[in-house]
């Protein structure tokens, strides 16, 4: 049996072979205690570092949009309803809040979810798995960007593709509220886009009737034709993209011919991925992917009570695509593509554009005055032999690219330049004919906007990024689901700066600084659990979305939180976080 191929075909997600032994865990059996390792037999609800929401102390209304059990529902339509503006708090809105809540016990795998509202994703999510006894969970998100859309009545619709039969029994019950918060003087209306237009599978805008991400395999695309307002002033694309199967970690994949070598533990196609989007064929912009774990992945005992980052909440990639406004507002249908890069399994991806027009004209035009994207990124990839029977794998890119346009509009010609610097590294030790890895991977580049206009200053932003992580994985051990033996140190980061250009240099206006570090073991015998055990930390240091300063640790053992602690930081500290 294959310890990693084969199970990547089992699950919905895909992922590590862990998907499969642990739902057993989670059924409690197995009485066994190894010698070297104690037996974690249970785990808190999930737990994470991050800043809460903020909640705007104004008049609000509360509206539950969804209470559903998901059970045997992977070959099932979404579940859908209606999504109506409270008549209580008919806004303006100084905000709009979404919570996610959940529970489930038994055996279970991670599944993916997601929530469409209008035919648009605004939430993008995946599940913890279960114990015996049950857990609960619950998330939040500012959905405030959709308020163009939730404005007025909208389809909602709500994916968990689920299996429940004699073997996995865990049922998760969700429940799905948006809580709408009036504005008042000191609570201003949210400033959003003037439009928000989803470029969803299959969906025309507004219908919601279907789970609308797209799933693709290797060298496809998702592709969407719409038609855009004539006086755009502004377009910014908002992206989700996922990997499943063997692509679910694809930073630890390897090339082909390495795979093949070892086909039970390796999976192929090799490190690099990244997101592409194209308009009407050309290419536009360039994402690089978090790499996410789900709480299956590697070893599930990571990732007990404290997720890994990106885990339950995904944040989409934003890329700007302004400098081809004036390409889009001749009234005719634009076709924008977005390509996960590289893919060697399934991905599955959505977008939607944010539009702003111009309100004092019914018209804008312009020129794309410059484009250097290219979508064939150089890839680097070399094996070289190291002691034993070690494979050193290498792969490195580095991207360079500017994208320029100009509109004439009611306020005069307004220039915009978008300029992107990335740069990407993996190293991957592979060793024991494909059981041990030992993986490094490097992302981190910026972004910089441009814009500039008459009578006003060139205003300049930037938004950098880094992706650290580290994984250190053994399988000693793998003979079928009821015999193996696994274990895992990961180590990850998500380090993001939004600057604005001033005349002293770059002040920074946001700042994340996300780093996860954890342990894990799992084995059975003949059925029975031997080992089961994990420590996991997190620490968050970054602005909340008030502009305050959030210092947050959090540690756990054995399933179980020993340690929470918030510190006193300021701007100060933020200002020295460098990605």
């Amino acid at each position: 049996m294959r310890a990693r191929g084969l199970l990547h075909g089992l699950g919905v997600l895909g992922g590590a072979a862990v998907l499969l032994v642990t739902t057993a865990l989670g059924a409690g059996t197995g009485t066994a205690v190894a010698a070297d390792a104690p037996i974690e037999t249970g785990y808190q609800n999930p737990v994470t570092a991050l800043p809460p929401v903020s909640r705007p102390p104004t008049p609000h209304c509360t509206v539950t949009v969804m209470q559903n059990d998901f059970g045997n529902t992977i070959s099932s339509p979404p579940y859908t309803g209606t999504v109506t503006p409270p008549a209580d708090c008919p806004g303006p809105w100084s905000k709009v809040v979404l919570d996610w809540s959940g529970s489930v016990q038994g055996r279970q795998y991670d599944r993916l979810a997601g929530v469409w509202i209008g035919g648009a994703e605004v939430l993008r999510t995946s599940t913890p798995e279960p114990t015996a006894a049950g857990i609960s969970w619950h998330l939040e998100k500012d959905v405030s960007s959709f308020i163009p859309l939730l404005r007025t009545a909208q389809p909602l619709a709500v994916s968990l593709g689920n299996v429940v039969n004699a073997t996995y029994t865990g049922v998760y019950h969700m429940k799905l509220t948006l809580t709408y918060y009036q504005a008042d003087r000191s609570h201003p209306a949210a400033r959003t886009a003037d439009q928000v237009l989803p470029l969803s599978d299959s969906t025309p805008a507004g219908s919601g009737s279907a789970a609308s991400w797209y799933s693709l395999g290797p060298g496809q695309s998702a592709t969407r034709t719409v038609t855009l307002p004539r006086n755009l002033t502004g377009v910014q694309l908002e992206v989700y993209a996922r990997g499943g199967g063997c692509d679910e970690q694809w930073f630890d994949s390897v090339p082909s011919d390495l795979a093949a070598k070892y086909p039970d533990y390796l999976c192929g196609g090799g490190s690099y991925r990244e997101v592409q989007v194209s308009v009407d064929g050309r290419p536009a912009g360039i994402a690089q992917p978090y790499p996410v774990v789900y709480s299956g992945g590697i070893v599930p005992t990571l990732w007990r009570p404290i997720p890994a980052v990106d885990q339950f909440v995904t944040q989409a990639y934003d890329i700007d695509l302004t400098p081809f406004a004036s390409t889009l507002v001749d009234g005719r249908p634009h076709t924008f593509t977005i390509t996960p890069y590289g893919a060697a399994d399934t991905w599955t991806v959505d977008g939607t554009l944010f539009l702003d027009t111009d309100h004092g004209a019914a018209s804008t035009h312009g020129a794309l005055s410059s484009d250097t994207l290219g979508l064939s990124p150089a890839v680097a990839t070399t094996e070289t032999a190291g002691s034993g029977d070690t494979t050193e794998v290498r792969t490195t890119a580095q991207r360079d690219w500017r994208t320029s346009g100009w509109l004439q509009t009611s306020h005069g010609r307004i220039v915009t330049t978008v300029s992107q610097h990335a740069v990407y590294s993996n190293s991957d030790a592979v060793s024991s004919a494909g059981q041990r890895q030992l993986m490094t991977q490097q992302e981190y580049g910026t972004t910089t906007t441009t814009t500039a206009g008459p009578g006003r200053r060139d205003s300049t932003v930037r938004h950098a990024w880094s992706y650290p992580v580290t994984v250190d994985s053994d399988v000693p051990l793998y003979t079928d689901g009821d015999n193996y033996s696994l274990s895992a140190t990961v180590s990850q980061g998500r380090i993001l700066v939004d600057s604005v250009r001033t005349g002293a240099g770059w002040r920074p206006t946001a700042v994340t600084d996300d780093r996860v570090d954890a342990t894990g073991t799992l084995a059975r015998t003949a059925g029975v659990t031997t080992a089961a055990d994990g420590t996991d930390s997190e620490h968050y240091l970054g602005s909340t979305d008030t502009g305050g300063c959030y210092d947050h640790s959090i540690a756990a053992a054995h399933g179980y939180v020993t340690a929470d602690r918030q510190s006193r930081c300021d701007w100060g500290t933020l200002e020295a976080v460098r990605p």
